[in-house]
């Protein structure tokens, strides 16, 4: 068998129906290959492989799991990364589909290196705690909507699927859990650059309580302040707003 590892922020899903369900919600789409984040002991592993005509590979970090998943699921051989997901580069040409049980110890920086892979990615399902999961969904105008919500909004549609609860899990978390399906936008908003709509995404939630005329004057001439727009505070603004406002900022020489 194996051992949790806290550091790793190991919990391992242990609801066959949670499973089932989750597979379910890959099939809706066609795969052809697929990445899991994570597989740890195979609770959704061992339904993955069986699915018929795709190219599969898992990455994992800890060794044991890896030796344990080798040795419980043959099928796996040569098919598991042994790696940091953060370190990965895209393990296929071409577009895939990422589906995990995401360790929420670095659930957020998951999803941020999904942003760098968008180019090749048709679709993620994963399973975050419930507070990062709903953030990534949140609408503009809720207390939940922030910086991670406007930047991947920006670039896919995020649809909240449904929660876990802790005893579907060893150990049990002491969070709440739900999960998540992200596929592209067919458009993304116009920008004048990524960079420059991080920046303001950044600055404005970074003091949210204030209006964004206070919050981001730094990044914007006086005259364009004065737009009435700026008297809203930070969540009250779309993705489609904050992406057209970066137009607007000053200019400061980069890209």
């Amino acid at each position: 068998m194996y051992t949790l590892k806290k550091s790793l922020g190991q919990h391992f899903l242990q609801d066959e129906n949670i499973c089932k369900k989750i597979v379910e919600a890959l099939q809706q789409r066609p795969v052809s290959q697929l990445l899991e984040v994570g597989p740890g002991g195979g609770a959704l592993t061992k339904y993955l492989i069986q699915l018929p005509a795709i190219s599969f590979k898992a990455v994992e970090l800890d060794q044991e799991k890896v030796t344990y998943l080798l040795q419980t699921y043959p099928p796996l051989e040569g098919k598991i990364i042994h790696q940091s997901f953060l370190d990965l580069t895209p393990p296929f040409q071409g577009i895939f589909t990422v589906i995990g049980n995401f360790p929420y110890n670095i659930s957020t920086q998951i999803l941020f290196h999904v942003l760098e892979w968008r180019q090749q990615i048709d679709a993620v399902i994963g399973m975050f705690q419930k507070e990062v999961a709903q953030r990534a969904a949140a609408l503009h105008g809720s207390k939940t909507y922030g910086v991670l919500s406007v930047l991947i909004q920006a670039f896919f549609e995020v649809e909240y699927l449904f929660d876990v609860a802790p005893g579907c899990f060893n150990p049990p978390p002491k969070v709440k859990s739900g999960v998540i399906r992200l596929l592209p936008r067919t458009t993304t908003p116009p920008m004048r650059s990524e960079k420059q709509f991080t920046t303001l995404v950044k600055t404005a939630f970074n003091q949210r309580r204030k209006t964004m005329r206070n919050a981001c004057k730094s990044l914007f001439d006086p005259a364009i302040l004065a737009d009435p727009l700026f008297l809203k505070r930070a969540e009250q603004l779309s993705v489609e707003e904050f992406a057209a406002l970066s137009f607007r900022m000053r200019q400061t020489g980069t890209a």
